[in-house]
């Protein structure tokens, strides 16, 4: 039998991530069906996912609207094991990065939040900077997560969503995706 303090250590080494995931071209469902796959095999366990909401795209002109989710995930990775998953599964899927800002894309998977951490590096910033402004990512967030308190503004997510400026309108669509079909939340 393991010591308690073994125990306790190994339960800590296992992490709770909030993704947002969404998708505007080529078959947006199918895309975001295989992105909670990859995550699920990649990343770690999908405990909670959203339902999916279009919106319009944010932050820059396009007639291809968006499928959004927001997942839960248990992980033992580290933030950096995180984020190099995250590339590669975008990779994986097809999205090239232009570096010139937003544009429409196949997949899009921002880590929201990773427990309670507060990590500002090059290359990863945690709680994600732009979340609190855009409703995309609080609407389908606060069905799973309303109750989290973001970890630097101080507010839980339900909150975050009511004083949110956005004026955006997420519609919620009548499909639910997970990544493994025997986990219906």
């Amino acid at each position: 039998m393991k010591p308690l303090r073994s125990i306790e250590r190994g339960i800590s080494d296992i992490h709770v991530l909030y993704f947002s995931v969404g998708s505007n071209t080529g078959k947006r469902l199918e895309n975001l069906e295989q992105c909670i796959g990859l995550i699920h095999r990649d990343i770690g366990m999908v405990e909670h996912c959203s339902g999916i909401y279009e919106s319009e795209p944010w932050g820059y002109e396009s007639d291809h609207f968006f499928y959004n989710c927001c997942l839960e995930v248990r992980s033992a990775l580290s933030p950096a094991g995180v984020l190099k998953a995250i590339m590669g599964i975008e990779k994986k899927m097809g999205r090239v990065r232009s570096g010139g800002g937003y544009a429409d894309r196949i997949i899009d998977v921002d880590l929201l939040f990773y427990d309670r951490l507060v990590l500002d590096v090059p290359d990863l910033v945690i709680p994600h900077p732009g979340m609190a402004g855009r409703k995309f990512v609080l609407v389908p967030l606060a069905e799973i997560a309303g109750d989290f308190v973001h970890p630097v503004l101080r507010k839980t997510v339900n909150r975050l969503l009511d004083g949110c400026d956005d004026r955006s309108t997420p519609v919620r669509i009548d499909i639910r995706l997970t990544a493994d079909p025997h986990r219906r939340s």
